[in-house]
């Protein structure tokens, strides 16, 4: 190589050159790297642990589950006895449990969105008297936890007489104020409204506003507050064990009935058992399913709700 040549490939570089940069080597940053990656892996084994335990446990039978080791794997055929032994449970009463549960939950749903989704529109982008003093209220119930008001809720469907129908699961599970406030902080930062303005200015009234131009763009809020409704709805324990019971409870009800006639955990039921732990496991099984797979068929629209609102264009 020339001196030019040599003097170029310099100019080139810079005066701050150094070569191809290194990889880090200070401690304090691989220690913290290092600690964050031992607290994270505790936590994903915390919870994983359990689970990968409770699958497993759906294919053993009930003494290989107490004599093996917990992660010892099951067969197919004790999984295919535990089944039969859940169906056979009060003549399949399990299944009449999940489909309480899906009919509650479902028709709950449906209540929530159709009175959410327009309150969140109103306090968004409505202008009424009492506007601040109804957001306020939102809010202050939202803080409330739902077992306190579990008894005024109670007495409230006693003095109807509604207590042992569906009715009264439904009602209250309509009630959904986060639904409300996350709907408001959507149509509040993510609509434009100029493109309200237009439309009203093109002749359209605000109901047609409404269902023709905010609501179409609100589908990723529509199915997140839809997706966080059923799952609510779905795991509620305190309330339907309260207003419901046999054939009317939902599947956390029964499952609680359930874990009542497992000499394990009630021993005066050490006679009259019905229900082993493995079948048990299966039932706890099937009872997360449903709302496993609308997440998992549902996610990219739950992403796509859980960021909306998070940048203001």
């Amino acid at each position: 190589m020339s001196a030019t040549d040599l003097g170029s490939a310099t100019s080139t570089a810079g005066p701050g050159f150094r070569g191809p940069r290194r990889a880090e080597t200070n401690p304090a940053a691989w220690l913290g790297r290092a600690f964050v990656a031992v607290v994270l892996a505790f936590f994903a084994l915390f919870f994983a642990v359990p689970i990968l335990w409770l699958v497993n446990a759906t294919g053993k039978s009930p003494r290989d589950l107490l004599t093996t080791a917990p992660f010892a794997p099951g067969t197919f055929g004790d999984l295919a006895a535990n089944w039969d032994a859940l169906v056979s449970f009060q003549d399949g009463i399990v299944f009449q449990w999940l489909g309480n549960a899906g009919l509650y939950s479902g028709v709950a749903l449906v209540l929530t969105l159709l009175t959410s989704i327009p309150a969140g529109y109103a306090m968004a982008l409505g202008t009424f008297r009492g506007r601040k003093a109804l957001l306020t209220t939102t809010l202050v119930v939202m803080l409330i936890p739902n077992t306190a008001l579990v008894l005024p809720i109670f007495l409230e469907l006693s003095a109807l007489q509604l207590v042992g129908t569906a009715a009264s699961v439904i009602l209250p599970f309509s009630f959904f104020p986060f639904g409300v406030y996350l709907t408001y902080i959507y149509f509040s930062s993510s609509i434009p409204a100029d493109l309200l303005a237009a439309a009203r200015i093109d002749g359209c009234g605000e109901l047609a506003v409404f269902t023709r131009i905010a609501l179409p763009l609100a589908k990723p809020v529509v199915a997140l507050v839809g997706f966080f409704s059923f799952v609510a709805n779905w795991n509620n324990y305190f309330l339907p064990f309260l207003v419901v019971s046999g054939p009317k409870a939902p599947i956390q009800v029964g499952l609680a009935e359930m874990l009542a006639n497992v000499p394990q955990f009630n021993p005066t039921a050490a006679g009259v058992t019905t229900i082993e732990l493995p079948a048990l496991a299966l039932a706890t099984v099937l009872s997360v399913a449903p709302v496993l797979l609308i997440f998992l068929f549902s996610q990219r629209f739950l992403v796509a709700g859980m960021t909306a609102g998070g940048t203001k264009e």
